[in-house]
């Protein structure tokens, strides 16, 4: 065997042979090599991302009484002179806690006032490709003497005095741990124009509307007019459907928690076009424009893996969604929506708890009436 293949290297006669050879030989190494390092550099970039350890974190860029003074009066001084440093959950839960493949991440939306309408914490387990989704009521105090301050103004607070986003997501976190417990893993926080810029990604969303929505308000330049039924929505069309809750005369108006399931509608919407066969080819570039687009502390590897495993929800029920519901609302003027600890403790521990052991009502730090 070995004298045939050196004869046909050796014979004249099959110069052309050899050089096709040859090259169909090298075309395949080159292939080959390209797919092994492609391989080698996919794996170490696109890995589980480990959670953020356990340790005493700055939620509260530090800033001077000065700069602080276009806060909200009802901001502490804490708020707008000291950094604050706290352990990102009870003291006595620490690295060795932490469930294994499980992450959590808080979601904040945006309004064009930067004041937060949407306030979420997620949570996704790689053992059992389970993921949860727990909206917080906007409206829930979060201040101790509850002078106006609620969830939703918590990222203006935060931003003032020139600490802008990273101040103003600090401060979220900060109040999103006295109501679950614990500071999220991760953030992305999302305004108007990523909202925009996610659902043209993917081609717009399908929505079950449930009823006749209709508002104008011309000091906001705001027209919504939405017929009921099933639909494809552009980006504009879905904005209008999640921020819409007041209605014109001879309209229904919805609530609160209404517009907190449309809004839970929209990103199971979103997950599901990022789950169509199409969409998974481009998880690439969906991964690239959301890194573009929003502001949070995931890697480039960390959304592109995350991206992947949305595929192992793909047909099932394995994404719930859940509403922190209060017991209690204040009515008029301010209309704070009060928690029940045991009923919050109960949801989150059920969900989004990244430690084998449960929280309690002593970890809370909910304002009551």
């Amino acid at each position: 065997m070995f004298d045939k293949l050196a004869d046909f290297f050796k014979n004249p006669e099959n110069r052309r042979k050899r050089i096709f050879f040859i090259s169909c030989f090298s075309t395949v190494f080159v292939l080959f090599l390209i797919v092994g390092i492609g391989y080698a550099v996919w794996n170490s970039i696109v890995v589980p991302p480990p959670p953020p350890p356990m340790e005493f974190r700055p939620v509260l860029p530090s800033v001077s009484a000065s700069e602080g003074s276009n806060q909200d009066e009802d901001a502490d001084s804490t708020d707008d002179s000291e950094p604050a440093y706290i352990w990102p959950a009870p003291i006595r839960m620490t690295d060795d806690d932490r469930r294994d493949m499980f992450w959590t991440f808080l979601i904040v939306g945006l309004n064009e006032g930067t004041n937060a309408n949407t306030v979420m914490v997620a949570s996704y387990c790689g053992v059992t490709q389970e993921a949860h989704l727990v909206s917080i009521p906007r409206d829930v105090p979060v201040h101790a003497t509850r002078r106006g301050r609620k969830l939703s103004s918590s990222y203006l607070v935060g931003a003032g005095g020139g600490r802008g986003r990273a101040g103003g997501i600090a401060q979220v976190q900060r109040d999103v741990m006295n109501v679950i417990g614990f500071i999220p893993d991760y953030y992305i926080l999302i305004d108007y124009d990523a909202f925009f810029t996610i659902i043209d990604a993917v081609g717009g969303i399908e929505i079950d509307v449930p009823m006749r929505m209709r508002y104008d308000d011309r000091w906001q330049n705001l027209h919504i007019d939405i017929h009921p039924g099933v639909q494809r929505m552009d980006s504009e069309t879905a904005l209008h459907f999640v921020r819409f809750r007041r209605s014109n005369r001879g309209y229904p108006s919805i609530t609160d928690f209404q517009r907190i399931e449309h809004q839970q509608m929209v990103i199971d919407a979103v997950i599901s076009e990022l789950l169509r066969p199409a969409s998974l080819l481009r998880i690439p570039e969906f991964v690239n424009i959301f890194n573009e687009s929003v502001y949070t502390d995931l890697t480039m590897g960390n959304m592109m893996w995350f991206a992947l495993e949305l595929n192992n929800i793909r047909g099932t029920d394995a994404l719930s969604t859940h509403t922190l519901l209060p017991y209690r609302s204040s009515g008029t003027p301010n209309y704070y929506e009060f928690l029940n600890a045991a009923s919050v403790v109960e949801i989150v521990n059920n969900t989004v708890n990244p430690f084998y052991i449960d929280f309690e009502v002593r970890d809370l730090n909910i304002i009551r009436q």
